[in-house]
């Protein structure tokens, strides 16, 4: 019933106001001398007063023109005026190249052509085919007709990317988190995670993209920390005519719609701006302002977007244009399964729960860019972004707390409730300067800042009063002063990063193209990190009779009186009040440089062949000292190092629609600060602690694709690959009771190898005399790898003062799956100009995924397998009506995860399915 009542209410909750422009561009020739630019002539829409010139290159362009048809006066003096019918198609460039001379020019003389602006499939894909590099991309055109509305779940509808479960953490070609790089119109982008080297994808809506370019091979212009893609979002730049766009929205999880109560924290608002600070005297006296008991909410989900943009000419060359966006979301959600830790060899795990887990989500963005065309020759633009996401999390667990002193028959509860808040500040100012037809520069800087704070963790644990009642009284566990504790986290990180290249273009061929292009560049990151962490124990006495403990009335317990009367006292873990520095944090600070100078060449040694041969040099420095409860007397540690990446990209078209190509490349993987930083993250059931003899691997890389469109929107393609890795990095379960997770460099070598298949393909396509389409067309997508590594006990004990003692001699990379599927089926049926239907049924599929390295007889940790079915459905009922229903996870698999050797399940829960219906009205 609530399902039936979210689906009213959506079908009447969305309005857009938009305006579709088209614009003719193209190149003028003098036929008297040789083809040769002809600048100054003029263009002119017949009948009307619009018109320009072409610039020296005998370019020209006349944009922003309302969809229909013109008549283009082309004329220069004395030379024979042309007149030539253009017809503007909205959304699209229509290139018009024509000779000008003495006599007008024949029609076969003049070239019309239209083509889609860079989001569409069919500009995308014929980029793919012309890039000399290994190239793939997804645009709004795709990313609409799936359904898709963030850019993690984008990436994935290509060709061997997968994402992991509950985050926005991305794979490729079954390589995780550390292997890939996040770029944003080519400059880096900040992680909004500690745990993490790359930002969230999640956070990022789709309504801010032009396309996002996935480059799965090394090249001079990226960093050279890479071994599986580059993901580079590449923001909208508009340049029509003005226009309003407003977006109403509601959604909803089945899980969270069927909850009988949906609990969250006391503290956070619902917009997520809330920023929760540690109290003043919080050991002496009891100072904490919000409640340890829980609020009941009501699980709708809501969205809000404001898009708007404008552009106009100022003067005859220049013009100025302007995009922004600003929107609002959240979302509820609801899981409940098993969890359970550190399981012995025998099979028996020591923590051993049933949970529910609420979570309520918020991502406001606000995005903001100004682009100044100069001239024909010289571009300059500004982006702003800000993103503040924020993760609310309630978790309740019941069940054994730990087999051998807590709670060892059951009957324990332990309550976590985290609020998670990342506001991330991204500018970028961008230039592009054509010098000469053979000369020209591009530029870049960034400054970006980010804040992630958890503020006011709450954690209560509570045992039975008997242990051989499980089901009757509780009291506050006294065992461990962490059982029962507030958390406080603050990292900043800023960064400031900067490109610059030119590229010199060489070997004039007489049909005004160039065989060679020689381009010299600098790259440059500097990134600071600071970290800090307060803990408020609530030590139990243990010499005083404790009363009972009602877990849904906490506040009787922990409050002012109970410190009073010393049933408990509250300290942090350097000790209580009094003790020297007892209120200094944890802290870990890191630095780190990479400066780097590249240099390439192009080169087409025939019609069909084309090689790039280029390399990179990279400076890299990381320092990180720290002062933590694992080492309270605080060190520091770094590394330096100096890296020649070559690469080269071949390709060979064996005719118009097939390509070979070939590239290599010699790479590295860096560790994160957390992975370096002796600070213990502590989960439920998981604890994690980072390694600071850390250091980085090397990466040597090649691939091998064989490419065919039979049309200008179809492509079949077949990719094989392979790695080969020196000192990987891996999470690993360190020799300890607890099963606590840390990262090391587990042996000499690792490698991949693998292959790749993608099909689009029209199975029908078939369009009437008023030329409207009816078309089913169909994508799929395969990635197959085999990974395996040496695991030597000795290194890692020589190179750390971690124990560890494998369970097995060799194995594969964490986080990576043999094989990934994703696949679609649409349809789209056109019934008039301004009416259609169209639907999508998408799945996608990623085989077993090892999470943590097993030791000491211990089984791997391993994600199972998981498929997900999604459908779209779109329609225009009429020029200004539109309609749109999804629904996602509609077969909601259990997520699960096991110790594999044991075969012990760790974790498992399903998500729900998600449902949500809107309704559009153009003006």
């Amino acid at each position: 019933m609530k399902t039936l009542q979210l689906l009213f209410i959506l079908l009447i909750s969305a309005t857009t106001y938009a305006q579709n422009t088209g614009s003719i561009a193209g190149k003028l020739t003098d036929k008297e001398f040789n083809n040769e630019p002809l600048p100054f002539a003029n263009v002119l829409i017949k009948g009307t007063a619009t018109g320009t010139t072409s610039d020296i290159d005998g370019l020209y362009e006349l944009s922003n023109l309302v969809a229909g048809s013109y008549t283009i006066t082309y004329s220069f003096v004395g030379y024979e005026t042309q007149e030539i019918k253009v017809d503007v198609v909205a959304n699209k460039v229509t290139t018009v190249n024509v000779p000008m001379g003495a006599s007008a020019a024949t029609l076969d003389e003049v070239l019309i052509t239209t083509t889609a602006r860079k989001e569409s499939e069919s500009a995308l894909l014929l980029d793919q085919k012309k890039a000399v590099e290994f190239k793939q991309s997804i645009g709004t055109e795709e990313l609409s007709r799936k359904g898709v509305s963030d850019v993690a779940t984008a990436v994935t509808k290509t060709t061997g990317i997968s994402k992991q479960e509950g985050s926005g953490n991305i794979y490729v070609r079954g390589l995780g988190d550390r292997y890939n790089s996040t770029t944003m119109n080519g400059l880096p982008l900040p992680s909004n995670n500690p745990s993490r080297k790359n930002i969230n994808l999640d956070i990022f809506s789709t309504d801010i993209v032009e396309y996002i370019s996935i480059s799965k091979t090394f090249s001079t212009l990226n960093y050279g920390d890479f071994a599986g893609a580059n993901i580079d979002i590449i923001s909208k730049n508009y340049n029509g005519n003005g226009f309003l766009e407003i977006g109403l929205g509601v959604a909803g999880n089945s899980n969270a719609l069927n909850a009988d109560e949906f609990y969250l924290q006391d503290g956070p608002n619902k917009t997520g701006f809330s920023n929760p600070t540690q109290p003043n005297n919080p050991l002496t006296a009891y100072n904490f302002d919000t409640s340890w008991n829980t609020n009941t909410n009501s699980p709708i989900n809501n969205s809000f977007s404001l898009i708007g943009g404008d552009s106009f000419n100022i003067g005859e060359e220049s013009r100025l244009s302007f995009f922004a966006t600003a929107a609002f979301d959240n979302g509820y959600k609801f899981s409940e399964g098993i969890a359970r830790g550190s399981v012995s060899t025998q099979g028996v795990p020591r923590k051993d729960f049933t949970f529910d887990k609420f979570a309520y989500e918020t991502n406001s963005t606000l995005l903001g860019n100004v682009n100044y065309k100069i001239n024909n020759k010289n571009t300059l633009s500004f982006n702003s972004l800000f993103i503040n996401s924020t993760n609310q999390s309630h978790e309740e667990f019941s069940g054994v707390i730990d087999i051998f002193d807590n709670a060892s028959e059951g009957g324990g509860f332990v309550r976590r409730s985290t609020y998670d808040k990342t506001s991330i500040f991204i500018n970028q100012l961008l230039g592009e300067h054509t010098f000469t037809e053979k000369l020209d520069l591009n530029w870049g800087v960034s400054y970006n800042m980010v804040n992630n704070v958890i503020p006011d963790r709450m954690q209560n644990t509570l045992v039975p009063v008997d242990n051989t009642d499980i089901n009757g009284d509780l009291r506050v566990s006294d065992l461990a002063t962490s059982d029962n504790h507030r958390f406080y986290q603050d990292l900043k990180e800023d960064e400031f990063a900067a490109n610059i290249m030119s590229s010199y273009k060489f070997g004039k061929t007489e049909d005004d193209t160039y065989k060679g292009k020689v381009t010299l560049g600098y790259s440059g990151r500097f990134k600071n990190v600071d970290f800090e962490a307060t803990q408020f124990n609530f030590r139990i006495n243990r010499n005083t009779t404790q009363p009972v403990a009602d877990p849904n009335n906490l506040d009787a317990y922990f409050n002012q009186n109970s410190l009073n009367q010393g049933l408990f006292t509250i300290e942090t873990f350097r000790g209580p009040a009094g003790t020297p520095g007892v209120l200094n944090p944890q802290t870990y600070n890191g630095n780190q440089l990479i400066q780097a100078a590249f240099a390439s060449v192009e080169y087409k040694f025939s019609p069909k062949f084309t090689g790039i041969f280029g390399v990179r040099g990279e400076y890299i420095f990381q320092e990180i000292e720290w002062e933590t409860s694992l080492d309270p007397n605080g060190d520091k540690n770094d590394f330096d190092t100096f890296e020649i990446l070559p690469s080269t990209s071949l390709k060979y078209a064996l005719n118009d629609k097939q390509n070979l190509r070939f590239a290599a490349s010699k790479t590295y993987t860096l560790p994160q600060f957390k992975e370096r930083a002796p600070f213990q993250y502590e989960e439920v059931t998981q604890v994690f602690f980072g390694n600071p003899n850390l250091y980085p691997s090397t990466d040597y890389n090649a691939d091998l694709k064989w490419e065919f469109f039979p049309n200008n929107d179809e492509v079949f393609s077949v990719t094989a690959f392979g790695k080969y890795i020196q000192d990987p990095i891996n999470e690993v379960t360190i020799a300890s009771a607890t099963n606590d997770i840390s990262w090391v460099n587990t042996g000499e070598s690792a490698i991949a190898i693998g292959g790749e298949l993608e099909i689009r393909k029209n199975i029908l396509k078939i369009s009437n005399e008023e030329d409207l389409k009816n078309t089913i067309s169909l994508g799929f997508n395969a990635s197959y790898m085999h990974t395996d590594q040496d695991f030597d006990r000795d290194k890692v004990v020589k190179e750390t003062d971690l124990s560890v003692g494998f369970t097995n001699d060799s194995g594969e990379l964490t986080g990576a799956s043999d094989l990934l599927l994703n696949g679609d089926i649409s349809y789209i049926k056109e019934f008039s100009e301004d009416r259609n239907l169209q639907a999508t049924l998408s799945y996608n599929y990623f085989s077993d995924r090892l999470y943590a390295i097993g030791t000491n007889n211990k089984g791997n940790l391993v994600d199972k397998a998981i498929g997900t079915l999604d459908f779209t459905l779109k329609s225009n009922l009429s020029k200004n009506l539109g309609l749109s229903l999804k629904v996602r996870n509609i077969l909601d698999p259990a997520i699960e995860r096991i110790q594999d050797t044991q075969d012990v399940i760790v974790q498992s829960y399903t998500k729900g399915v998600d449902y949500s219906l809107s309704l559009t009205y153009k003006l």
